[in-house]
This record gives C-alpha cells, sequence and structure tokens, in this order.
C-alpha cells in the first residue's frame, strides 16, 4: 500500500510525520507502511532478539541485536531513495551509540550490520525473499536470515562473492550461522515459539 503520491527525498522520509504511530519504509520515494503483523510474527522477533543477545552477552562480543529500531539506507537503482527497517538488525554497539543523536539509519557510507532477520508475512513475501535479498547483499550485509512461518522454514543467507548463498532450516535441523556459530537454534524453535516468550 503506497501512502504517498508524492515521492519523497530521503531527508524529506527522515523528517516525515503523519501525527500517527506508523513506522514506514521508503522505496523508490514512495511511503510502504509496515504492518504489525501476527502475535506469532512479533513472537519470533522478540525471541530472536533475545537469544542473540544471550549469545553476545555470553561471548562478549561488542554487539547489539535491536528489533526494528534501525533503518538501512538502500542503494536501490533509480534516482529515488529507500531505507529498510528489517524486523532485527545487529549492529557493533559503537555503531548504535553513534546514532544516540540523529535518526537511526545506517547510511550507504557507514558499516553495514553484522546481520539482519525478515520474518516474512503474507504482505512481504516477495519483497523479503527477492528485493530485500538483493538490496541487502549489495549492501554487504554478511548474514540475511528469511525466517518465514508460512512456509516453515529459515533460510540464512550468507555473503560470498557478493552474492548470497542460502541454506534452508527445517523442523529440529540446528540451524548452521557463520555469525553466530555458538548459536543452539533448531527451525522449529524459532518457527513453533510462545507468544509470551
Amino acid at each position: 500500500m503506497i501512502v504517498a503520491t508524492k515521492k519523497l527525498t530521503f531527508d524529506e522520509y527522515l523528517h516525515y510525520s503523519d501525527g500517527s504511530d506508523t513506522q514506514y519504509e521508503l522505496v523508490n520515494g514512495e511511503l510502504i507502511p509496515m504492518s504489525l503483523g501476527t502475535g506469532k510474527h512479533g513472537g519470533i522477533i522478540r525471541f530472536l532478539e533475545r537469544r542473540f543477545e544471550a549469545v553476545i552477552e555470553e561471548l562478549g562480543h561488542p554487539w547489539i541485536p535491536l528489533a526494528t529500531l534501525v533503518g538501512v539506507r538502500s542503494p536501490r537503482g533509480g534516482r529515488w531513495d529507500t531505507s529498510r527497517i528489517p524486523d532485527v538488525t545487529v549492529l557493533p554497539i559503537e555503531q548504535w551509540e553513534s546514532l544516540a543523536n540523529r535518526e537511526a539509519v545506517i547510511e550507504l557510507n557507514e558499516a553495514p550490520p553484522i546481520l539482519v532477520v525478515e520474518v516474512v508475512s503474507e504482505s512481504t513475501k516477495t519483497t523479503d525473499y527477492r528485493s530485500k535479498r538483493s538490496e541487502y547483499a549489495v549492501l554487504n550485509i554478511q548474514e540475511y536470515w528469511i525466517v518465514d512461518p508460512l512456509a516453515e522454514v529459515v533460510i540464512v543467507c550468507s555473503l560470498a562473492e557478493g552474492f548470497y548463498d542460502a541454506v534452508e532450516f527445517r523442523g529440529k535441523n540446528p540451524i548452521v550461522s557463520n555469525v553466530f556459530p555458538e548459536l543452539n537454534l533448531t527451525a522449529n524453535q524459532v518457527l513453533m515459539i510462545i507468544l509470551s516468550c
């Protein structure tokens, strides 16, 4: 669903407000509202943020996982700007702190996130599997997780020579992550979360 008929520049997007609490991604200059998703969608995001945080703390990595708090400016083709808001973003703490006094958007000239996760919903399926996968690869994000509760699969995309190699994990298969090799997690644990996690 497109909200504005007038295309916005990136600067206009950063200062846009319609008086609601709606979060928007900017895609080729157009505002795209981010829906709340189902309770399960939100539960998966919360679960992964907490699991990543536990591993990060245990290993002492100077990283932080953030759920829907950081935008990532995209180099998508065309003259109009694009900015994505991943469901979960893992960043160095230093980079997160550098965003304290400005819009929390990682610019094209800044280091990319370490890892991003998108949880698929019916309305985002094509974007998560195609558009974002291409955009995140161009940004050199080392790992991109596509968590798809509709197809009951977790896909870990690892960057290799500018493209993502994707591996699917289902059921009791342990998820293999280059960013989090110590993560002891199966696809079922991610996909079958309890809403009160």
